[in-house]
């Protein structure tokens, strides 16, 4: 199957982007246990890979105790939900402070303290894997119970390194979409639902969701400005139901003393469905099945939420092959980086836009040339080890196996 390319001819700052969440959750992660930065990778052997300048690599493979990215906007997203059903409860008034915020805390142990009185609770949520897994630890951290739905067929890894973190795990027969709807009817009193893709009347948690991935952006701006290094001239982002994505176009797109970077969306060839949304000009669903490797891809629907924002910020999409991603974790592998079969989705995309067939009319549709700066986001590890193992050992069509993992 050949990679499907989409440039935005209509790209503009989206005006319904609002200002970042000036680092309310940085502030909030840093809390958070085990918390430290993530690497940001300079990668000269892949940059010559791409014949570009410089390669940066960001690499979220291990984030608080987990091996993915997403507990950033699972934290957020939970902490700012709780704090609000605090302020609302009679009994929850008596942990929060007068603004019905749930600070002043400084520890984890202090925050568990104040969230008694919203006890037995339940979280729950639909994942191909590390979101779910997400929601469930921090569950156990604040002392609440987790159920988690997902879709048939997804990797018994995944499902175990769900339920390690002490959560229920239900297999839904049908797509991720499907197990989206099955956790949207445990809503109740009793049941918070914390998705983060959006549907009509559920559109506030996934926001804060995407509030949560700005940490990863802020990290990336003071490391830069330490280094006093340049922004990058394109970002490669993976697209799932698009709300990294609307967090690196609402980070990037907003007035800047330098110019923003493009960015490219990077989805899988059997659920393209923001490429196919962008070519319709509204928002479809992709029919299943929707079955790549790299799974946390694997939506049928762009989030309703994440539409506006990604629509008009984004500058390029691009739909890549299993292949690519394959090629994409032995080339990272090779420079001592794990990264999964979604972790490795975005740098597979710019394999594909600049070495690919097409790799030259793309280059001079964004810019790109041997003076070029990107960045791609690892944004996870090896979720799956016997896949990774059995991907990275493999000699492939860049033609060389790795030894590592």
């Amino acid at each position: 199957m050949k990679a499907r390319f989409f440039l935005n001819q209509t790209n503009r700052r989206p005006e319904s982007v609002q200002s970042p969440p000036q680092r309310a959750p940085l502030a909030f992660h840093r809390r958070l246990p085990r918390y430290q930065p993530t690497p940001l990778i300079d990668a000269p052997e892949l940059a010559r890979m791409l014949g570009i300048a410089r390669l940066l690599v960001k690499d979220e493979s291990s984030r608080l105790g987990l091996p993915a990215f997403k507990i950033l906007g699972a934290s957020w997203a939970i902490y700012r939900a709780l704090e609000k059903r605090a302020a609302a409860s009679p009994e929850g008034r008596a942990f929060a402070c007068p603004s019905g915020i749930l600070e002043p805390w400084g520890t984890i142990h202090e925050l568990f303290e104040k969230l008694a009185a919203l006890r037995p609770l339940t979280l729950a949520t639909a994942t191909d894997g590390n979101h779910g897994r997400a929601v469930a630890h921090v569950a156990a951290l604040l002392g609440f119970e987790a159920q988690i739905y997902v879709p048939a067929g997804t990797a018994q890894a995944r499902i175990d390194g769900i339920a390690s973190e002490g959560a229920r795990v239900a297999i839904v027969d049908g797509t991720y979409d499907d197990a989206v709807a099955r956790a949207a009817q445990e809503a109740n009193q009793r049941c918070l639902v914390i998705s983060d893709t959006s549907w009509p009347g559920y559109e506030e948690i996934p926001r804060w969701v995407m509030e949560g991935y700005s940490t990863i952006m802020a990290e990336i701006d003071d490391e830069l400005a330490k280094r006093g290094a340049k922004n990058p001239d394109l970002v490669a982002v993976q697209f799932g139901v698009g709300a990294l994505a609307a967090a690196v176009v609402r980070h990037y797109q907003r007035p800047r003393p330098n110019e923003s970077p493009k960015i490219l969306s990077v989805e899988p060839l059997r659920a393209a469905c923001m490429l196919a949304s962008m070519e319709a000009g509204q928002i479809v669903t992709v029919p299943s099945p929707h079955d790549s490797i790299m799974a946390g891809l694997n939506c049928g629907r762009p989030s309703i939420v994440a539409w506006p924002i990604v629509s008009q910020g984004i500058n390029a999409l691009i739909a890549i092959p299993d292949e690519r991603a394959r090629e994409a974790m032995r080339a990272l592998a090779r420079v001592g980086i794990v990264a999964g079969e979604t972790g490795a989705a975005g740098l597979a995309g710019l394999i594909e836009l600049l070495t690919g067939e097409r790799g030259a009319q793309h280059r001079e549709a964004l810019g790109m040339d041997e003076n070029s700066r990107a960045l791609v986001l690892v944004t996870e590890g090896a979720t799956d080890p016997a896949s990774y193992r059995q991907i990275v050992s493999e000699v492939g069509t860049d033609g060389a196996p790795s030894d590592h993992g």
